[in-house]
C-alpha cells in the first residue's frame, strides 16, 4: 500500500502537491467497512510559508460502492469534495479545534490517512439508498411480505416510521386511536 506520510520536517517553504489514489484496500485497512469499492483520487497541496506551519488543501474526486440501506446491492455514490486544515506544531498533539490540528515538536511526518479517510466517509450520506425503482425487485418483494406497511412509497413509509409530521391531523385521523388512550381520556372526563 502507497505511504500516506507527509514528511512535513523536510518539505521546503513554498508549495507542493502530491497525488494519492484510494481503492478498497485503503478503506478496508482503516476500518471503513461499509465502503465496498473505491476509486477516488486525492490531491493535496501544502503551502509552507511560515515555520512550523503548514497549509493542507485536500481535494477528493471519485467514486464509492457502498451497500443501498434499503435492498443491501451496492450503489454508486460520486464523491467531490474539498477540505482543508492548517497544521502547527505545538508542544503536544490537539485536534480539538476543527480547521487548526496542532501535532507534537518532535514529529517529522503527518499520518495522511486518518485525515482522508475521514473526509471521504464524511461525504456518505446518513441515508443512503438507490433511486426510486433502483432496489433489488427480489429483496424489495421480500422484504414488502414482512413489512406491516407499504414499503414502495418511501413518504408512507416515513411517516410510519415517525419522520413524518407528527401534528397533521389527516395523518393522525388515518391511524385511529389506541383503546388505551380512549378509557384512560373517560376518566379524565369523568372528573
Amino acid at each position: 500500500m502507497a505511504s500516506f506520510k507527509l514528511p512535513l520536517r523536510s518539505l521546503t517553504f513554498g508549495t507542493k502537491e502530491f497525488s494519492y489514489q484510494l481503492s478498497e484496500d485503503f478503506f478496508n485497512e482503516t476500518g471503513a467497512s461499509e465502503v465496498r469499492r473505491a476509486n477516488v483520487a486525492a490531491t493535496l497541496k501544502v503551502v509552507h510559508e511560515h515555520e512550523g506551519i503548514y497549509e493542507l488543501h485536500f481535494a477528493f474526486k471519485g467514486e464509492l460502492q457502498i451497500p443501498c440501506d434499503r435492498c443491501l446491492d451496492l450503489m454508486p455514490l460520486e464523491v467531490d469534495t474539498t477540505w482543508q486544515i492548517r497544521v502547527k506544531y505545538g508542544p503536544r498533539y490537539d485536534d480539538s479545534c476543527d480547521d487548526v490540528l496542532m501535532v507534537p515538536e518532535n514529529w517529522r511526518e503527518l499520518d495522511l490517512q486518518p485525515l482522508m479517510r475521514d473526509t471521504v466517509l464524511l461525504t456518505i450520506p446518513i441515508k443512503h439508498v438507490h433511486p426510486e425503482g433502483g432496489c433489488n425487485e427480489q429483496m424489495m418483494a421480500q422484504l414488502s411480505s414482512h413489512a406491516a406497511i407499504d414499503l414502495s412509497d418511501d413518504d408512507d413509509y416515513m411517516r410510519q416510521a415517525g419522520g413524518g409530521d407528527e401534528d397533521n391531523d389527516d395523518n393522525n385521523a388515518d391511524r385511529g386511536t389506541d383503546p388505551r388512550w380512549d378509557a384512560l381520556k373517560q376518566l379524565l372526563d369523568k372528573n
